[in-house]
């Protein structure tokens, strides 16, 4: 008799989501010093529990997903502060609406959200040291990959500042995200990687965050020890 197939784990919410992420990276053997950087909105969540498990500091790393003109919903690149861009390749293949996208119309879509990820960064930054990678080991956490690409900027960004080494990691990615980011990160760290997918499904909640809720898990992770422990 064939052993019964287990059936793959539903996180909660984002934060029991990162309380497992922070079991599995806590048997890895990470350099320090350590940086966690959360993707906004819905990775900082992730990352919250991540940092404060691995006694590390919670920053950002704002990276932007570029839609598909019509279709926003569909990832068709990315780009992160303070230029880098990312084509989604294989939607060439598979869309033939994407391979009619010319250069002008995707380098449009690309600004738009560009101006997005400065509005974010002058906000979510805001209180905060500037971001300094140089010689430590960055960690980046997603809520989930589905194409990859916007992991794949923010590791690029990473790199562009010197990180010493970098770590993707999520709960949860298509085997397709997790291969194209393994290209690039030294090291991936992902607890599932279903088939088919939509990362919603693997939440048991999974509401969209606001700005609000980022700045106010940015700001608690800067508190002071002293005044954390007294609230």
């Amino acid at each position: 008799m064939n052993p019964p197939i287990s059936a793959p784990r539903v996180f909660a919410n984002r934060a029991a989501a990162g309380a497992e992420l922070a079991r599995a990276l806590k048997g890895r053997s990470l350099k320090p010093p350590l940086t966690v950087l959360g993707l906004p909105r819905g990775g900082v969540a992730v990352a919250a529990p991540v940092a404060k498990a691995l006694n590390a500091p919670l920053d950002v790393i704002i990276v932007r997903k570029v839609g598909m003109p019509g279709q926003p919903e569909l990832a068709i690149g990315a780009t992160a502060a303070p230029n880098f861009v990312v084509r989604e390749p294989r939607l060439a293949d598979e869309l033939p609406e994407y391979g009619d996208l010319h250069d002008e119309a995707f380098e449009r879509a690309a600004s738009e959200q560009r101006r997005e990820l400065d509005r974010r960064e002058q906000l979510y930054r805001a209180g905060l040291p500037p971001l300094n990678l140089a010689g430590r080991t960055a960690i980046l956490v997603d809520d989930g990959l589905a194409t990859g690409s916007t992991m794949l900027a923010a590791i690029r960004a990473a790199r562009a500042a010197w990180a010493a080494r970098i770590v993707a990691a999520a709960p949860v990615a298509s085997p397709e995200a997790a291969a194209l980011v393994a290209r690039e990160a030294d090291e991936v760290v992902i607890l599932e990687t279903p088939l088919l997918f939509a990362i919603s499904q693997w939440y048991g909640e999974f509401e969209q965050l606001d700005d609000g809720e980022v700045c106010r898990l940015l700001a608690l992770a800067h508190r002071p020890a002293a005044t954390t422990a007294a609230q």
